[in-house]
């Protein structure tokens, strides 16, 4: 077992404490940002959404039955080609059924939406809760292994005399 040490740099423990620190700034913030984005999307699905497609239902249902009520007149009087009115129907019925399974997704998104990020933002706040707690011991020991390296390189020097060989530490 060697009794010595050879630490050949000081410097590169302050250069990785400071690559650990611009790391630790930039994932809060991604990790903000991700937070941010989940909240965006609930509010997005709770307030934009659902009312978005509960209008077009309202506007798509009296469109169907304008188009109905013309294909009614139109029978009637025989003023107006029948296949074009029900053509209208048609379409005025594919539309209603796309709005009412759009407001059906929405609905459905907006009961399982936690369920489906609760896990997701769970392990955010995991990593958030390691970031802000744990690295910064982790910083705060790389300091602590700097100052005793140097200390350590101050009296190697001074007891080893100045004579080459015993130990390798530079700052450098």
């Amino acid at each position: 077992m060697a009794t010595q040490a050879k630490v050949t740099s000081l410097d590169a423990l302050e250069t990785f404490r400071a690559a650990l620190i611009v790391f630790l700034t930039k994932a809060r913030r991604a990790l903000d940002e991700v937070s941010d984005e989940i909240r965006r999307t609930r509010q997005w699905l709770e307030n934009d959404r659902r009312p978005h497609w509960e209008g077009k239902i309202r506007k798509r249902r009296r469109a169907l039955e304008q188009a109905q009520q013309e294909l009614f007149s139109a029978r009637l009087s025989e003023f107006m080609e029948a296949s074009t009115r029900q053509l209208a129907v048609r379409k005025a019925k594919l539309a209603m059924a796309e709005a009412e399974e759009k407001l059906r997704a929405v609905k459905f998104w907006n009961q399982k939406y936690d369920s489906a990020a609760d896990p997701l933002v769970k392990g955010i706040e995991g990593l958030r809760h390691f970031l802000e707690h744990d690295m910064p011991g982790a910083v705060s020991y790389l300091v602590q292994v700097q100052k005793i390296l140097e200390s350590y390189t101050v009296t190697s020097h001074s007891n080893a005399g100045g004579q080459p060989g015993n130990e390798e530490i530079s700052n450098s």
